[in-house]
């Protein structure tokens, strides 16, 4: 039991219709931190939470040499973390969802509040 103070989850209904919804939500969050469970899909989501970035600032901003830093977003545009728009010969990537962005933000809070900001 933690020895600080934390707020409750909402409490669900045990019957058969809300565990199946409740195992169907957990699923979705099982997927959604699979994909975010690599140091440099972090990095480049930590990124995106600031704003959209192409590539080129991508890659300048976390030092993920080009080929991975494609296989990276790759990973998280096809798991739906992200999304894309073309304005010329540039692709900008977005997170995709504000789900995405609350555990972004939850994540920062709990574990990277330390770190020093830009």
């Amino acid at each position: 039991m933690p020895t600080h103070a934390t707020p409750a989850l909402p409490r669900f209904r045990a019957d058969p219709a809300s565990m199946q919804r409740l195992r169907a939500s957990a699923g979705r969050a099982c997927g959604l931190l699979k994909a975010m469970a690599n140091e440099d899909r972090l990095l480049l989501l930590c990124q995106l939470a600031q704003g959209e970035r192409n590539v080129g600032e991508l890659q300048a901003a976390t030092a993920i040499a080009q080929p991975t830093l494609s296989q990276q977003l790759g990973v998280l545009r096809d798991e739906g973390l992200v999304s894309t728009r073309r304005a010329g010969k540039y692709i900008y990537y977005q997170l995709a969802s504000d789900d995405v962005l609350a555990v972004m933000q939850a994540l920062y809070a709990s574990v990277c509040g330390t770190a020093e900001p830009d």
